[in-house]
């Protein structure tokens, strides 16, 4: 099938290269020249474990391409998915420019059948809008081609997104009832067929559920992680383990053991902005999510939590006191710094009088141009970027873990307590178990396992 995506980002780029991996003919577009001439030259402007060699291999093939040339791109795609960014605009509610802006352009030069994806993340309503837009553009020219509006949300996790894609869990795809509808129901359901054969993945709905599904999700989520960080506070004041606890109530079907990680907070460019959007799109509605509200407060609140352990043990006024950092982006295997917990604890520290230095395995780069806009010139002049994570740890008081990459769950704990001036560490994914960092002579402080000692 003959495919375009608009927009090469996060979302845009894996599902281009992913649907070309299945041999479909894939024009990719975006208006940023440089991006464009990136991906030509064989780069990747994201961090995304795979994604590379698809890339590569797709373009050798012939099945994917890269241009800014916005005719052509109309002109290419019988099926043209929209995959550019929805940020969060100033009352929290998803910005759609970008996205009008895309069915704006279709409709300027489309002149056959289109079927009109939304992938990116949009609120409920949003396909009436695109909709319109395509009408306006058409109508303006005197066009009458026809086409629907189809929304395909994405379910991808950053550094795992290419087999996720490859081997979905779910595939939700909304379309309308009228003739256009099932004629693009009919092509979707021929693009995805490949991931149906063992078993049926797909879940057919209308339009605004399929965009309410994709909120729905991630707000799920995002209230696991707040509701066990709630409880995690509490635990290490009342003696509790947590992760004990995890696993008690994990083990129940009905609650399952994922996303019931007690830790520093999630971050990222999905779960903060869908929380505060769907909130918003409440308020549209005079309707009040008070439990989502909380669980943005909590997030906020948590975090706080890793900074205020810090100040706790080493006193408000930090001037003179040096730490290590390891882990900067919001999540492993990505180098996505968007609302990461790392920038908030760097912020403390610093305002405390500290000095710092951190590692990342890949999200240096990017701390590097996000942490200018973040800190004043004389500030970013206490942060030192180290070479690697034991490089990171010279003339430290303590170490403190915000990220859970691999490379840091098997550490030499010897080494690790030669180079701190204190055997501390604050641990902000509870990577570590507390007995072995007590035998291994640590002061350890995780995030709901400060376990009281009883008699």
């Amino acid at each position: 099938m003959k495919i375009t995506i608009i927009g090469t980002g996060y979302v845009g780029l894996v599902t281009g290269a992913c649907l070309a991996e299945l041999g479909n003919d894939v024009f990719c577009l975006d208006l940023d020249q440089r991006k464009i001439d990136l991906l030509n030259n064989g780069g990747i402007p994201i961090h995304e474990p795979g994604l590379e060699e698809v890339v590569a291999r797709n373009r050798a093939a012939g099945r994917i391409q890269f241009s800014t040339d916005v005719a052509a791109s109309v002109a290419h795609g019988d099926v043209q998915f929209i995959a550019v960014g929805t940020p969060p605009d100033e009352d929290g509610s998803a910005d759609l420019q970008y996205v009008l802006a895309a069915a704006r352009n279709i409709g300027k030069h489309m002149t056959g059948f289109k079927v009109v994806v939304d992938k990116s993340t949009v609120p409920v309503g949003t396909g009436d809008r695109v909709k319109a837009a395509l009408q306006e553009e058409l109508a303006a020219r005197g066009a009458h081609a026809s086409f629907s509006v189809v929304s395909n949300p994405e379910f991808l996790k950053e550094g795992a997104a290419v087999e996720d894609f490859m081997r979905p869990d779910r595939i939700v795809i909304g379309h309308d009832s009228t003739a256009e509808g099932q004629k693009a129901a009919a092509m979707m359901k021929k693009l995805y067929a490949p991931f149906n054969r063992n078993h049926e993945r797909t879940f057919w709905m209308d339009v605004r559920s399929a965009e309410f599904t994709k909120y729905a999700a991630n707000s799920m989520l995002a209230t696991r992680i707040s509701f066990m960080n709630e409880l995690a506070n509490l635990a290490d004041r009342v003696g509790v383990d947590i992760e004990a606890v995890r696993h008690g109530i994990g083990s129940d079907p009905r609650i399952g053991h994922s996303f019931l990680y007690a830790g520093a907070g999630y971050g990222g460019s999905c779960f903060p902005k869908d929380v505060q959007a769907l909130e918003r799109t409440a308020r549209q509605y005079d309707q009040d999510l008070l439990i989502l509200r909380a669980v943005e407060a909590v997030n906020d609140k948590q975090k706080l939590v890793l900074g205020q352990k810090v100040i706790k043990r080493f006193g408000e006024d930090l001037r003179g006191k040096h730490f290590a950092v390891w882990g900067l982006a919001f999540k492993p295997n990505t180098d996505d710094m968007r609302e990461a917990p790392s920038r908030v604890l760097l912020r403390q520290l610093i305002d405390a009088g500290a000095t710092v230095a951190v590692y990342d395995p890949v999200a240096m780069t990017e701390a590097k141009r996000v942490l200018a806009l973040d800190l004043t010139a004389d500030e970013l002049a206490r942060v030192r970027f180290a070479d690697s994570p034991m490089d990171a740890l010279s003339g430290a008081e303590a170490l403190v873990i915000v990220t859970e990459w691999k490379a840091f769950r098997s550490p030499d704990f010897e080494r690790i307590r030669a180079a701190l001036k204190q055997a501390v560490i604050f641990d902000g994914r509870n990577l570590f178990e507390p007995q072995v960092m007590a035998e291994a002579a640590f002061e350890y402080h995780g995030i709901g396992r400060s376990i009281l000692t009883r008699t």
